[in-house]
């Protein structure tokens, strides 16, 4: 798959992940969050929690699933770009925060993970 198709595909997913949660009651703070650190797909406030999303689509299961792709060096680096959100965007520094995890695969069924992991 070329990077752009891969790139739609990744865009798609995220699309589908924001409506899920909207639908579920939670508000869309940021999109697409970057710093020198990397991105969080999404930034988003479930209650008084900030919550950052990882969004993650596998076409294919053969090189594993969207779960397993979430590595330990990927959950450091979704741990320190959500710092620097913090940090950056003060006003949400003293709300409890957690990692979220939308997992799709190719039938596009979307799984949540609340509080994937911890930070």
């Amino acid at each position: 798959m070329n990077d752009d198709r891969r790139q739609d595909s990744g865009r798609a997913a995220e699309a589908r992940a924001l409506a899920f949660l909207s639908a579920k009651g939670l508000r869309l703070l940021a999109r697409n969050w970057s710093c020198r650190s990397g991105e969080i797909d999404l930034v988003m406030l479930d209650g008084g929690t900030v919550v950052f999303v990882e969004v993650r689509y596998r076409k294919h299961s053969a090189w594993g699933g969207a779960l397993e792709s979430i590595d330990a060096r990927k959950r450091q680096k979704l741990i320190r770009t959500a710092q620097f959100f913090l940090l950056k965007e003060q006003r949400w520094s003293n709300h409890p925060c957690r990692f979220d995890v939308i997992a799709m695969d190719s039938e596009q069924e979307i799984n949540w993970l609340r509080n994937a992991f911890d930070g």
